[in-house]
């Protein structure tokens, strides 16, 4: 027979209570050393950073742009007159000297101002020798003249000495005597103003054919000039070089248009472009932020990918383009093979060297004078902290450091502003 358990039920209800408060307390213990957990660190791949030691030392300022090689001087070649192009004989990539004929030019009303120049002149000096010869022989009648009344005067004088002494012996009346006397005395008068006329005729003559003379010089500038458009119709290089281009400028947000044969062009207008290979130099652009440093005479290095020419800085521009300022740079090394002009080159120029600065690579990150953060790396080597870093004078692949960092500590310098929440990271 079956004998009833007393309490069983009671004890069972205890024991479960039991376990339940233990597995809650369990639980909750659980969840509180989770809670006391720190959350992991994020991690970086040590190999996409780029790290760098902070030193101390001598650092060389230097600033850096880009530009191209620009000839030292380029001859603009236009048009002298109104013209029509007739033939192009060369075109641009071309080596000319200067005589070589680039193109032909062609202006009838030019050359017929010309001739027609030409003839005056031809008439202007066949006038000139039929005045020399017409004024040679007025001169030739004026000095018969002046002679018959030389020889006039000279008998009637005579005439008047051999008349006195006839009336001092009584033989002639003392009226021939007045009569022959006058007629000396009319004689000698027209001797004197024969004389003076011989002394001017001279003058007259020289004034004459100087006249004729300025209309010749006149007419002959005149016909030279003709001559010289007529010349300037067959257009010369004038300088050896390059040719680089055929036409005029080019339009804003355009090419140069072509220069064509038949096309009519007006006086000016711009007709080739002739550069000095052997005469380079570089024009580099600076961001105005770095160009107030700049100066006239600072050396500069320009590579040209085929090789690195030195310089010294010569122009800086006075105004900014787009936040850029241009500066002009002398080469004094040996063109490399391949240097032409429009050449894209890189430009480096020397600012300062500072003797003794703690300095670091230049961050992806960060502007000269200014505050910014960055990884440090722990003495661990295996995880890096945020530190506050004051940046100094920066160069191109280097900046001096002011403060937050000291001699030998190692910094991340890529940029790293996807870790912007955190300031501890892990590196593997």
């Amino acid at each position: 027979m079956d004998v009833q358990r007393q309490g069983v039920k009671k004890r069972k209800v205890i024991r479960r209570t039991v376990i339940g408060v233990v597995l809650l307390g369990a639980a909750g213990g659980a969840f509180y050393g989770v809670r006391q957990l720190k959350p992991a660190l994020p991690s970086v791949d040590a190999a996409t950073v780029w790290p760098d030691t902070v030193k101390r030392g001598p650092m060389l300022r230097q600033v850096h742009g880009l530009g191209s090689l620009v000839p030292e001087e380029v001859v603009w070649i236009s048009s002298a007159t109104d013209g029509r192009v007739e033939k192009i004989f060369i075109q641009p990539g071309t080596l000319v000297k200067p005589d070589t004929v680039i193109m032909q030019l062609s202006n009838p009303t030019l050359a017929q101002g010309m001739l027609a120049a030409e003839f005056d002149l031809k008439q202007a000096e066949a006038n000139l020798q039929d005045l020399n010869v017409t004024l040679q022989s007025t001169t030739f009648d004026k000095q018969a003249v002046a002679a018959q009344v030389s020889s006039d005067f000279a008998d009637a004088k005579l005439a008047a000495d051999r008349d006195v002494q006839l009336a001092r012996l009584g033989l002639i009346p003392e009226l021939d005597v007045k009569l022959s006397q006058s007629k000396a005395r009319q004689l000698e008068f027209r001797n004197q103003l024969e004389e003076k006329r011989l002394g001017i005729i001279h003058q007259a003559t020289e004034a004459q054919l100087a006249a004729q003379k300025v209309k010749i010089d006149q007419l002959k500038a005149a016909y030279a000039l003709k001559q010289q458009q007529v010349e300037q119709l067959r257009v010369r290089a004038g300088v050896a070089g390059m040719l680089q281009q055929l036409g005029g400028t080019a339009s804003a947000g355009g090419a140069a248009p072509p220069l064509e044969s038949g096309q009519n062009v007006t006086a000016g207008a711009i007709l080739a472009k002739v550069a000095q290979q052997d005469k380079l130099k570089a024009q580099v652009r600076i961001t105005e932020t770095e160009a107030k440093d700049i100066a006239i005479g600072q050396p500069a290095s320009i590579d040209t990918r085929n090789g690195i020419i030195p310089g010294r800085v010569t122009r800086i521009d006075p105004a900014a383009v787009n936040g850029t300022v241009l500066v002009d740079i002398a080469l004094n090394g040996v063109l490399p093979p391949g240097a032409r002009p429009d050449l894209s080159v890189d430009g480096t120029i020397d600012i300062e060297r500072l003797n003794d600065v703690v300095y670091m690579g230049r961050p992806t990150v960060g502007q000269p004078n200014s505050t910014v953060t960055m990884f440090r790396y722990d003495p661990d080597g295996k995880t890096a902290s945020r530190v506050t870093v004051k940046l100094g004078r920066a160069s191109v692949s280097s900046i001096e450091i002011l403060g937050g960092l000291k001699v030998g500590d190692r910094v991340i310098l890529s940029d790293m502003s996807q870790q912007d929440a955190h300031d501890h990271i892990r590196l593997n």
